[in-house]
Order: C-alpha cells, then structure tokens, then sequence
C-alpha cells in the first residue's frame, strides 16, 4: 500500500497567484509601539514588500485593523500600496471570529491564506489556528509579523506550526508567486521590489547592471 500522501508536499503545495489570499492584519501604529521582536523598520519594509508582491501578481489582499479610533490607522506605507481599499475595522481581536473577514475569504473560493500580523502570539495566532479548524491551509509570514518580545514571537510560531500551519518569508512568498523567469509579465515589478526592499540583494542587483552596461576600456 501507499502511505497517503502529505498535502504540504508536491507542487500543489506550492502557493501561486491564482491558488491564494493575504490578509493583513493590525499594522497599526499601537501595535509597533509594543513591537520587541524585530525593529520597527524591518517590519515595515517587510510588510509593504509583502503586500507589493501580492498586488503585482494580483493575489486578493484584505487590509484589516483592530479599533483603528485608538490604535491608530493602519500605516500610510501599506495603505499606499492599496488607496482606494478601506480597511476591514474590528472588534474581535481574533481576525477569524468576525463574519466578513470570513465572508471575504470565501468568496475568493480560495483555500490557501496568507497572513501577517503585529502581534504575532496573538493577532496572527489566533486567526491562523482558527482558520486551519475550519479547513483552510493557513501560511504565515514570519518576518512581516513580529511581537512584545523575541520569545513571544518564536514561541507563537512554534504552536502555529504544530497546528499546521506553513512558516515562510516575505521573498520567499514573492519568489514562489513568480516560480518562472520566462513568466516575463512580473519580472519588471520584481526586480523593482528586489532592489527597494532586498537590502543587499537589491544594491548588487543594481551594481550587476551597472557593470553589464558599462562598456569595456578600449
């Protein structure tokens, strides 16, 4: 007999722009404010490189708060990549337990959710745990997300992937999307996310070019 195959494996469980959602959640000026696992800079060049890579390769994106009036709206970096989108504004501080955020995955008719979140033990936990009991194949974003402390963020990881779910980084999850450099369609916006958010990967992109355009010393 064949032992059943495990569905986190094989190129189905690969993500592309056609088979999942991302989902964003309180990345808010109250919950940088408590941000100890990553700096602040990171998180926000990590998420907005995130949420550039699900618009360029048209990946559905909900943007969603948690009582934006005291916590402050969502930062304008992310906001920007998305203007003419409002944020979804929560109560529940579990992403999960409010209808519309359900009702919005489900009509994508997707079953692949890509999520990040400050604060990664609570407002990434919680949704992520939730949403893979009721079926869905959840992936978290490990470095668009951060938490309170270094402990609470990796211990928060640890218990979302003993429940299932999938950690991957923000490259990775643009590089996946892209999987093909003959998909020339993206390759443009790519190259552009390389070299405005890849720190050093993006600077030797440019310097490659710089030295393939210069012409040899006669």
């Amino acid at each position: 007999m064949n032992p059943p195959r495990n569905p986190k494996t094989g190129l189905d469980a690969l993500l592309t722009p056609d088979n999942c959602v991302l989902i964003l959640i309180d990345h808010q000026p109250f919950q940088f404010a408590g941000l100890r696992s990553h700096d602040t800079q990171t998180i926000v060049n990590n998420v907005v490189a995130l949420a550039r890579a699900a618009k360029l390769f048209k990946v559905p994106t909900l943007l969603t708060t948690v009582l934006e009036e005291r916590g402050g709206y969502i930062i304008k970096q992310l906001q920007d990549v998305f203007p003419e989108q409002k944020p979804l504004n929560r109560t529940f501080i579990n992403t999960w337990e409010d209808a519309r955020a359900v009702e919005w995955v489900k009509k994508t008719g997707k079953k692949k959710i890509v999520m990040a979140a400050l604060w990664t033990e609570i407002c990434l936990a919680f949704p992520t745990i939730h949403a893979l009991g009721d079926g869905y194949e959840v992936y978290i974003v490990t470095d668009s997300s951060g938490g309170v402390s270094v402990e609470a963020h990796e211990v928060a990881i640890q218990r979302m992937v003993q429940a299932g779910a999938v950690p991957l980084t923000t490259g990775v999850f643009a590089s996946e999307l892209q999987r093909d450099w003959a998909r020339t369609a993206t390759v443009e916006g790519l190259a552009e996310l390389i070299i405005d958010h890849m720190g050093s990967v993006g600077t030797s992109y440019v310097w490659e070019q710089q030295l393939l355009n210069t012409p040899p010393p006669k």
